[in-house]
C-alpha cells in the first residue's frame, strides 16, 4: 500500500509517519520510507543520529541514475535526459518493488535498524545553498514522484511517504500517488485549514482522505475536529511521554508506546489495508498519464526539446502482474 502523510508544518506529520513505521516494521511488514518533505526530519525521527541522517543519499543528486534505470529498452523514451518527474511508465520501463534487490536502492536507500526489524529508508535530499535562485525544491522531489509512477506494490507491502507541508503536494500530480492520505491535523484553525485545501483539490481524483487529529487534550479539542473535518476523521493523538522521549533522541523501546497510541495506529493500518480492494491501476495509469501531458505541455517540452505526449503507451497499465523486463 502507497500511503501518505500530509498536514501543515509542525503539525506532527513527521512524528505519526515514524510511529506508523515503527509498527508496520514491529509486525515484520516489508517498508519502504521516503522522506519527501523538504526539510528533512524522517531519519531523526526513526532514530538517525545528526551525522547519520545528514550522510543519507539524496535521491535528487541520483537522478541521472534513477532515470537510465527507470526507463530500461523503452523506445518511447530516446535518453534520461527526455524524462521529467512525471514520465509514466510503458514496455520496456523497469518497474521497482518493494522487496527487490535493484540499483535504485543501492545508490538511494539505506537500512535503519528498528526494534524488531528494519525499514529501507530514502530521502529527497536537503533543499542547499547551491541551489538557492537557481532551482525550487520541486526539482528534489520530483525524484520520489518519477520513482512512484513507477513502483508496484502489493498487498501487505508498505510505502509510507511524509509529504512536503501544506498543500504543495498540488504542484504536481504526486498527491495522487497513493492508496490513502493521512492529513495530520491540529484542532486549530490552521490545523484544518490544509485539510479543506486537500479536500477541494482532492475532490476530482478519487483520493481517499481521513485526517488523523494530533495535539488532541480533550473533549472540546475532539468536538472541534468533529465539526469541522466530519467523519474524515479517523482517530486522535494527544500527549504521549513515549514521543517526548523519542524527540529528546532516547526512544524507549517501542513495546513501550502507550496503548491508546499503539491502537491508533492499528486503526491506521486497517484504513490502508481496506484500500487494496478499491484499486483501480486502470485509473492509477490514467492520472499518471494525465498530469505528464499537463507537465509536459507546461514546461516539459521546452525543457526537453522533446514532444513528451509521445512517451505516453496507450496501451499500458501499470499494475501488480505487469512483467519487467531485467
Amino acid at each position: 500500500m502507497k500511503i501518505a502523510f500530509v498536514g501543515k508544518g509542525g503539525s506532527g506529520k513527521t512524528t505519526l509517519s515514524s510511529l506508523f513505521v515503527r509498527h508496520l516494521v514491529a509486525t515484520g511488514a516489508p517498508v519502504l520510507a521516503i522522506d519527501a518533505d523538504i526539510n528533512q526530519h524522517l531519519g531523526a525521527a526513526l532514530g538517525l543520529g545528526e551525522a547519520e541522517a545528514a550522510a543519507l543519499p539524496a535521491m535528487g543528486e541520483q537522478l541521472p541514475l534513477i532515470k537510465n534505470y527507470l526507463r530500461g529498452a523503452n523506445p518511447r523514451i530516446a535518453s534520461a535526459e527526455t524524462m521529467i518527474k512525471t514520465t509514466p511508465p510503458g514496455e520496456g520501463s523497469r518497474l521497482i518493488r518493494v522487496r527487490e534487490p535493484n540499483p535504485v536502492y543501492d545508490a538511494c536507500a539505506r537500512p535503519v535498524e528498528l526494534d524488531g526489524g528494519a525499514v529501507r529508508l530514502m530521502v529527497t535530499g536537503p533543499f542547499t545553498d547551491a541551489d538557492l535562485g537557481v532551482a525550487c525544491y520541486h526539482s528534489k522531489t520530483g525524484a520520489v514522484e518519477l520513482l512512484l509512477n513507477h513502483l508496484v506494490d502489493g498487498r501487505d507491502e508498505y510505502v509510507v511517504v511524509d509529504m512536503t507541508a501544506g498543500s504543495d503536494s498540488f504542484a504536481s500530480g504526486m498527491f495522487t500517488r497513493f492508496d490513502i492520505t493521512f492529513l495530520v491535523a491540529e484542532p486549530t484553525r490552521k490545523g484544518v485549514s490544509v485539510y479543506r485545501q486537500y479536500k477541494e483539490y482532492a475532490r476530482d481524483f478519487g483520493i481517499v482522505l481521513q485526517v488523523v487529529g494530533n495535539k488532541v487534550q480533550g473533549q472540546e479539542d475532539l468536538d472541534f475536529l468533529r465539526a469541522e473535518v466530519g467523519d474524515d476523521l479517523l482517530v486522535t493523538v494527544g500527549h504521549s511521554d513515549w514521543v517526548r522521549a523519542m524527540e529528546k533522541g532516547r526512544p524507549p523501546r517501542f513495546e513501550l508506546l502507550e496503548d491508546v497510541n499503539r491502537r491508533a495506529l492499528r486503526k491506521l493500518r486497517v484504513a490502508a489495508d481496506a484500500t487494496y480492494e478499491m484499486r483501480d491501476w486502470e485509473r492509477y495509469t490514467r492520472q499518471m498519464v494525465h498530469f505528464h501531458l499537463k507537465n509536459a505541455e507546461a514546461w516539459g517540452n521546452e525543457r526537453t526539446g522533446a514532444d513528451l505526449a509521445a512517451q505516453v503507451d496507450p496501451g499500458y497499465v501499470l499494475g501488480e502482474s505487469v512483467a519487467a523486463p531485467a
